[in-house]
This record gives structure tokens, sequence and C-alpha cells, in this order.
């Protein structure tokens, strides 16, 4: 592959790989340790993801536990998850803490597809502008002495890794949306 196009379908791929790690935070109705990725704990004064403080488990479909190394910061971690965007109050016996994930409700379910359907379309905007990018740099190929024939397939050279990309993210779409709306 032309380097000049390699840049480009890097970029591409990591709006791609953002979208797949973004919708493993969104919860499916099962227990997911990936909610926890966002989440900071006031660590002494240092913001610490919560999978760096203890060890997380799934004991259940719809429990996710935390046992602290440092039993002292159960009320830390506590307060940051409900702090945070979860939506779910921690519960804990001095030693551990538990998330009970409730059943998603049908309304629930179809405002998450639509959140789903809404980060897709942003990643599809991030690749489109990625080939927008892309074109704007080989037109400016032409003023360096490479022939219209050489920009033209660059640019037909992107606009089919666009295509992947694109058809990709809706498969992305469509599996997520599916797994959201199983009951």
């Amino acid at each position: 592959m032309d380097a000049r196009l390699q840049q480009y379908e890097d970029k591409m791929r990591k709006a791609v790989d953002y979208l797949e790690a973004d919708y493993l935070t969104i919860r499916a109705g099962r227990a997911n340790p990936h909610v926890l990725d966002r989440i900071r704990v006031d660590y002494y004064g240092v913001p610490t993801p919560i999978q760096q403080m203890g060890n997380i488990s799934i004991p259940d479909a719809r429990v996710i536990q935390i046992a602290p190394w440092d039993r002292t910061q159960i009320k830390a971690i506590e307060k940051a998850i409900q702090m945070s965007d979860l939506g779910i109050n921690p519960s804990n016996d001095g030693s551990v803490i538990r998330l009970v994930f409730p059943e998603l409700t049908e309304e629930r379910r179809k405002s998450l597809v639509k959140d789903v359907k809404k980060k897709g379309e942003e990643a599809k905007v991030a690749v489109r502008n990625i080939r927008r990018d892309g074109n704007d740099a080989f037109k400016k190929l032409t003023k360096q002495d490479v022939s219209e024939d050489e920009v033209k397939q660059l640019t037909d050279d992107l606009q089919k890794q666009t295509d992947k990309f694109i058809k990709e993210i809706d498969g992305l779409i469509d599996s997520k949306s599916k797994d959201i709306m199983k009951v």
C-alpha cells in the first residue's frame, strides 16, 4: 500500500477502535467490567482507575464485585461510582463493593440503541473527515509534479478504504444494537 494512503487508513482504524472501546462501556443488561473503565477514584490525591485499586469480578450475570486491595478506600471507590454517570448505587459489606445491574426496561434499551447509533454516526463523520483531509492533501500533490492519474488513483483508493470502514462501523452499530435489544 502506498505510504501516502497508509497514514489515513491508520487514522480511520483508530476512529473505529475508539468506537469499539466506547461500545464496551455501554451496558447491555449484563454486568460488564468495562463500564468501570472511565471511572477514576481519588486515591491520595491521584485520580486512579478502579481496575488498579482492586480485584474486579463478575460473580453473577448482573453483578460486578470490586474487592479493593486497600480496604480503607472502599468509601472513596463507592463515592466515585456514585458520582459517575453509571446510574447504579453501590453497596458494600465492609470488604467488597457490589454493583447490581437491574434488568433494562424497553424504554431504556431503545434509549441505549439511540446512543449507539449516535456514537456510530460520530465515528462515520470522523472517518469521512479523514477522507476529506486525505483528498485535500492529494489535490495539493498535483502542484508537486505528481500526475493527475496518480492523484485520481490515490483518491479512489482512499474512497475504497472509507467505504470499508463505514461498512465496519455499520456492522458494529448493528451488533451492539441487537445485543442491547436482546432480552
